[in-house]
């Protein structure tokens, strides 16, 4: 079994940001020469998360707004009284999305729904710096 490995540097620009990565896994796909096998997306943060769904401006309001009634921002949070950086949200939002997804690939084609692409949202108060790691196993 064969292994590839991508790193993307990402600027997110506000909190509840989303960007679509579907690309940049095709073209590390394409650029793997793999035909067939799994890739994980992941990011290396624990305020940020990676998660399929529909790209779209409806979808992505309606998350950000989900997210805000199942983990509110204006609340206390322990994590607040540690580092009084009042993201304690963000670390539970990221915990409850996930930091990775990993997506089975054939003939050099992730095999994603018709409405599915791979996205980042960002978590933390505001926009940062992301790494993206993207690992490709498979022959």
């Amino acid at each position: 079994m064969a292994t590839f490995r991508k790193v993307l540097h990402l600027q997110t620009q506000h909190e509840g940001d989303m960007i679509d990565l579907t690309g940049e896994l095709k073209k590390a796909l394409g650029e793997s020469s793999l035909k067939s096998g799994l890739a994980c997306v992941f990011v290396p943060h624990s305020t940020a998360a990676i998660f399929a769904i529909e790209f779209e401006p409806g979808l992505r309001k309606d998350m950000r707004e989900a997210l805000h009634r199942l983990m509110p921002k204006g609340i206390e949070y322990e994590h607040h009284k540690t580092w009084n950086d009042e993201n304690g949200h963000s670390h539970i939002r990221s915990s409850f999305l996930g930091p990775s997804m990993t997506v089975p690939f054939h003939e050099g084609v992730p095999d994603l729904g018709t409405w599915q692409q791979i996205v980042l949202m960002e978590l933390d108060n505001g926009g940062r710096e992301r790494k993206v790691v993207i690992q490709v196993m498979g022959s």
